[in-house]
């Protein structure tokens, strides 16, 4: 009964946590994107375009885009995925019409008023807190729809970065602008690639600060003590290695760990109690791959 009541309450925070970055990433765009007319990329920069084409409301064209998407999730990377991604839809889609319809100017009869007149500064702050946003609900297991769907696919069975792909993806969405928009086209588009550049290094800062991990070797006159609270309190493997200092001539365990580099303090922390006068190196690994870490793929 207590697993089960933990397991919803950490689902639960799981969607409050894609709540925000939808809204972190609605804002974004209709605060300092859309009314500077900047383009971006993925399906809400294809939803900019044809409100700037049409006048119909971001909200409703990244509705109906995304739900064409939602079929092949289902399929691809499972319902509980397409569940998330139905609802990241539905969310984003009222936070892009509400914020669409209350950031506006009342001077200039209800039209967009950017929160920044600076384009280049729109485009800095609006790309930032889009792919930080993006980053966040990939996190969690959900996506933000649009090309999101198309890179959590593709990394699925390939050890590439998703804001590698997004960016692949963005490029050609920003350059059909040119046929849209009818001043400002170079402009327009240039603005639209540094969006997608700071997108993209967001998406993949939030991600990689998230699976980050160290390797630590540990030098200690008690190994056994250390490796035993390492194995009980953080539950990580310890490696036991055997070593020569050439200096003193004497034999000893070294003790090399992998974890995530959240969980370096701990192991600072026991290291410290159990021998203050240990000595110890710690450093980032690429990747860190297998059982407690990241899933090995083709």
């Amino acid at each position: 009964m207590k697993k089960d009541k933990k397991t919803v309450l950490a689902e639960l925070r799981r969607y409050v946590i894609i709540t925000f970055a939808l809204l972190l990433m609605a804002f974004g765009w209709t605060g300092f994107l859309i009314p500077n007319h900047v383009l971006g990329g993925g399906v809400s920069g294809i939803a900019t375009l044809i409100f700037y084409a049409t006048g119909i409301s971001t909200g409703i064209s990244v509705f109906v885009i995304n739900g064409i998407l939602v079929l092949i999730s289902l399929k691809v990377l499972g319902p509980s995925f397409g569940i998330k991604t139905v609802y990241s839809i539905i969310m984003a889609s009222i936070f892009f019409s509400l914020l669409q319809h209350y950031i506006t100017d009342p001077i200039l009869a209800g039209e967009m008023a950017p929160l920044v007149d600076d384009k280049f500064l729109s485009a800095l702050i609006g790309g930032a807190l889009a792919g930080t946003a993006i980053g966040i609900a990939f996190t969690q297991g959900g996506s933000t729809g649009g090309t999101d769907i198309v890179a959590m696919m593709v990394c699925k069975y390939r050890n590439i970065s998703q804001g590698k792909v997004i960016l692949f993806l963005d490029i050609i969405i920003i350059s059909c602008s040119y046929f849209v928009l009818e001043s400002d086209k170079i402009q327009a588009i240039i603005y639209g690639f540094v969006v997608m550049g700071i997108c993209s290094y967001c998406i993949d800062l939030v991600l990689t600060g998230n699976k980050q991990s160290v390797q630590a070797f540990i030098f200690t006159k008690e190994p056994e003590k250390v490796a035993d609270r390492i194995t009980n309190e953080m539950h990580r493997g310890v490696t036991v290695v055997k070593g020569t200092g050439w200096f003193t001539k004497r034999e000893g365990d070294i003790l090399m760990v992998v974890t995530h580099k959240r969980e370096s303090q701990q192991i600072l922390r026991i290291v410290k109690e159990e021998d203050p006068k240990a000595f110890m190196t710690m450093n980032l690994v690429m990747g860190a791959y297998g059982k407690g870490f990241e899933e090995i793929r083709n």
